[in-house]
């Protein structure tokens, strides 16, 4: 009897081993990250389109506390501050050039309140002549069920002069 009983929970046991790992793939599996790399795209192009606009303004891209790593500039901290410096360095972009992002590739965090994007810009001017060019890496948090930009950092492929 006794040993019918230590079968019975060894097998129980590893059922229940079993069902907790199913359930921890089809969690994984629910997330779609060309749905996720798709909505990132987005933002980045509603965030080129205000900027290309010469206008910027307050957009749902940064997160309250986000920070960002401007070249050659120490870091910005928070939404408001990071459009401000935004807006004193328009014309370094506007007037006439355009600048475009590509999400190359996001890496997606188990859960999927975490995205780290891996991209690329260019800046054309107004005859589509490439006048810089770079890369960049944002870490995306989702809040209220949309994401938002908490770091972000880019380098351009220009050398240095």
């Amino acid at each position: 009897m006794k040993n019918l009983f230590s079968k019975g929970l060894v097998v129980s046991s590893v059922l229940l081993v079993l069902i907790s790992c199913k359930k921890e793939e089809s969690a994984a599996s629910a997330i779609d990250t060309n749905k996720i790399k798709e909505e990132i795209q987005a933002k980045e192009n509603e965030f080129a389109d205000t900027y290309n606009s010469g206008v910027m303004k307050q957009i749902g891209y940064f997160a309250d506390d986000a920070v960002t790593f401007p070249q050659n500039h120490e870091p910005v901290s928070g939404k408001s501050a990071i459009i401000e410096y935004l807006k004193a360095h328009i014309d370094t972009v506007a007037r006439g050039r355009k600048i475009a992002f590509t999400t190359n590739e996001v890496f997606v965090s188990k859960d999927g309140e975490q995205v780290v994007e891996l991209g690329s810009y260019t800046i054309s001017d107004s005859t589509k002549n490439l006048i810089n060019s770079g890369n960049y890496m944002t870490l995306f948090v989702k809040k209220d069920g949309k994401y938002y930009s908490l770091r972000d950092i880019s380098t351009s492929d220009l050398p240095t002069e």
